[in-house]
């Protein structure tokens, strides 16, 4: 991977989650980084999302550290707020007197559960002292609760000063939901970048990949997703090249959030849906957001039924403006409706088709409209049902 300069990780395991796996991961920055970040929009918001928000205000965009603990979302607790601050000033201490507004949290797991901070400042001697630059994978790898696989992106750009690396690591399969931020994410440069600057990239990111994702349609109370430049390469993007930064931004997120969709809890497919010919960009995502959370849609992809009727149904209810008769609907690039009704195709072998782990659904609304969305999600199975149904025992 090209992992960007002047950034360490670390993970151990605490003892907060069950299962004997590491817990408790650690991010630092050196020198502290400049930062940006979304968060949940869920009213009940876990003790670290708000922390964190106010610790950014506090230090006025500025991040030494990051930590990420599993097994345990922190969140609607007596003590959750407590435990979130008590355990960034140990991080802090730990560190060499940091700043403690520059320690920003994060937590995943069950809701409603104590959270025994003991578990972690009793793992931060451990924590620390393994530090290094090379445990980027580790980390992906902490982070996880019923992901199957760790999930991260990189790229390097070029500039005219020197080079630039970006990298990124993700979780989630489960309460998945697009609404300004989906999940745990934390992407991360060695740029010269401002706060602002980082603010500006990261709303268009996120618009561009996690909110353009849905497994569920369930909103988390913990999530958030941080993005940091600690200009440790020296390297000041101009006015022009920002946009080759942007671009490159863009790109690893969007493979994030397709990675969330493709290890959705249960699925056995990851849906592409592209809706082309809306009025604007933001109708044409009502529609694909609505196609993305149907059960009625997923599951017909579950079965490999081309039962495109669901899919129109779906994109009438999205509260999108459009002619049903001038709607085109392709699956697996086949068309099976034509004008807003049915088309002639060989359906025995569009479902040997969407039998494959990849399936597209194509929404195309003929006319002068532009507007277009790229969405991502999986199909809804048994195994959704199964893991959710014991998810807490």
């Amino acid at each position: 991977m090209n992992l960007p300069v002047g950034y360490s990780y670390s993970t151990v395991y605490a003892g907060i989650r069950k299962k004997k796996k590491n817990d408790l991961a650690l991010i630092v920055s050196e020198p502290a980084a400049s930062a940006a970040a979304v968060f949940t929009t869920n009213l009940v918001q876990a003790a670290p999302v708000r922390l964190g928000r106010d610790h950014l205000k506090a230090s006025k965009g500025k991040v030494k550290a990051v930590l990420i603990n599993a097994g345990n979302a922190n969140c609607a607790t007596p003590t959750a707020d407590k435990v979130t601050l008590e355990t960034c000033k140990a991080v802090a201490r730990e560190g060499g007197k940091w700043p403690v507004n520059q320690v920003i949290p994060s937590s995943t797991g069950v809701i409603g559960v104590d959270l025994d901070p003991k578990l972690i400042t009793n793992a931060l001697p451990a924590l620390f002292q393994g530090l290094s630059t090379d445990r980027f994978q580790d980390v992906a790898d902490a982070i996880l609760t019923t992901d199957l696989v760790p999930k991260t992106a990189s790229e390097e750009v070029q500039l005219k000063a020197g080079s630039i690396r970006i990298a990124g690591t993700t979780k989630g399969s489960g309460m998945i939901q697009p609404n300004m931020a989906t999940t745990l994410g934390y992407v991360m440069t060695d740029a010269v970048l401002t706060p602002a600057q980082l603010k500006t990239l990261l709303k268009t990111a996120v618009d561009r990949s996690y909110n353009r994702l849905t497994v569920d349609g369930d909103t988390s109370t913990n999530d958030t997703v941080l993005l940091l430049a600690n200009g440790a390469s020296g390297v000041k993007p101009t006015v022009k090249e920002m946009k080759l930064i942007g671009d490159a931004l863009n790109r690893i997120m969007e493979s994030l959030a397709e990675q969330i969709a493709r290890d959705g809890e249960g699925a056995r497919k990851c849906i592409t849906i592209r809706v082309s010919g809306a009025t604007s960009d933001t109708e044409a995502t009502r529609i694909a957001r609505a196609i993305a959370n149907s059960p009625l849609v997923k599951t017909a992809i579950a079965g490999s039924d081309a039962n495109w009727g669901r899919i129109l149904s779906a994109a009438g209810y999205s509260g999108a403006k459009f002619d049903p008769a001038k709607v085109n609907i392709s699956l697996q690039d086949v068309l099976v409706c034509k004008k807003g009704m049915a088309a002639d195709f060989d359906e025995p072998q569009l479902q040997k088709l969407l039998d494959q782990p990849d399936c597209s659904i194509d929404f195309s609304i003929a006319g002068k409209g532009k507007g277009q969305s790229k969405f991502w999600t999986c199909d809804l199975t048994e195994g959704y049902i199964e893991i959710n149904g014991s998810y807490r025992t």
